[in-house]
């Protein structure tokens, strides 16, 4: 009786803990190519969440695309390229994933930052909020300070508007800073360590 109504507890317990059913989602991945869109698809497709991934750029994606179904996961991947086909990629998509966009690069500032990625986030959200308009859009592209308002007022426009699920993505810059601490940090023990050494003294807190 005992070992009847323990592997009834395991049953409820492991079904409570399901990723499968609603769960589980069409993830679409809008700049797949790029500096970040490649590494976050390969954790994306490791993802037990994830049942589709989408992988959508102007380049390269196709390649991209192959690399990553090769990965032994249950995520089915497939790969669109050019603007001809982003309908396609958004088309059931529960989660949009926008890493798409320059990166800042030496001597650019904010505005031409801005200038550059404001139209590209533009011209992915409108066909979004056509085609997908329920989904939860994560937007990456910097600076999300910008790109998030542009973003919720396409949605605005296409009366498709929900403050609940347009996201801006800011683990990255978190992930950056936390290092950058990390290895300022290590310099000045290293030099304090240094330091005491050469004065002969212990190096104590």
């Amino acid at each position: 009786m005992q070992r009847l109504l323990g592997s009834r507890l395991f049953v409820l317990s492991a079904r409570a803990f399901s990723t499968s059913g609603k769960a589980r989602a069409k993830v679409a991945l809008l700049g797949a190519s790029g500096g970040i869109g490649q590494p976050m698809g390969l954790l994306l497709k490791q993802s037990p969440l994830v049942t589709h991934l989408s992988l959508y750029d102007i380049v390269n994606t196709p390649g991209v695309a192959a690399d990553l179904s090769h990965i032994c996961s249950g995520a089915k991947v497939t790969g669109h390229q050019g603007t001809e086909h982003l309908a396609t990629a958004l088309e059931g998509a529960q989660v949009v994933a926008i890493p798409a966009g320059l990166p800042r690069k030496p001597g650019m500032t904010r505005d031409d930052l801005f200038n550059t990625n404001a139209s590209i986030v533009k011209q992915l959200t409108e066909v979004a909020a056509n085609v997908c308009p329920e989904a939860m859009i994560c937007v990456i592209s910097n600076p999300v300070n910008s790109t998030v308002p542009i973003t919720s007022e396409v949605f605005k426009k296409a009366g498709v508007y929900n403050p609940k699920k347009i996201f801006g993505v800011t683990t990255l810059d978190i992930v950056r800073s936390n290092m950058f601490v990390a290895e300022s940090r290590v310099r000045a023990v290293a030099m304090k360590f240094v330091l005491c050494c050469k004065l002969k003294l212990c190096c104590r807190d």
